[in-house]
């Protein structure tokens, strides 16, 4: 799965939440200040030649799909970024993230009840 740029990401983070939608939806759906148009539909083409869209074609007019559902593309990013940050270790991430102070002691405490879980399913 071909990585997205920001804006890219952004564009699709829409599209996953309407599930169809026109350029027109995904710029009324855009924060002010609004991209241009024409960027956005450029945009949506590079999105649609990495194939992550598709379209219907309503005459002149182009309703776009996701063919990447968010959940697959979540988990294609998320092993990218511990193979490439973390040297491929959930644990460097963990550590990574107790370091920056990113995890409450609820967190930790949620964590340890994971892993005793996945202890139990797996003896």
């Amino acid at each position: 799965m071909e990585a997205l740029t920001n804006n890219e990401e952004q564009v699709m983070q829409i599209i996953w939440e309407l599930e169809k939608a026109l350029v027109r939806d995904v710029l009324n759906q855009f924060p002010e200040p609004k991209p241009p148009y024409t960027t956005l539909a450029s945009v949506i083409k590079q999105l649609e030649n990495k194939g992550y869209l598709d379209h219907k074609t309503y005459g002149n007019t182009h309703e776009y799909f996701p063919l990447i559902n968010k959940k697959a593309y979540q988990h294609s990013s998320f092993n990218l970024l511990v193979k490439n940050y973390f040297e491929g270790s959930a644990k460097n991430v963990l550590s990574f993230m107790v370091k920056e102070d990113k995890l409450s002691e609820k967190d930790i405490q949620d964590l340890e009840k994971m892993v005793e879980n996945f202890k139990k399913k797996s003896s």
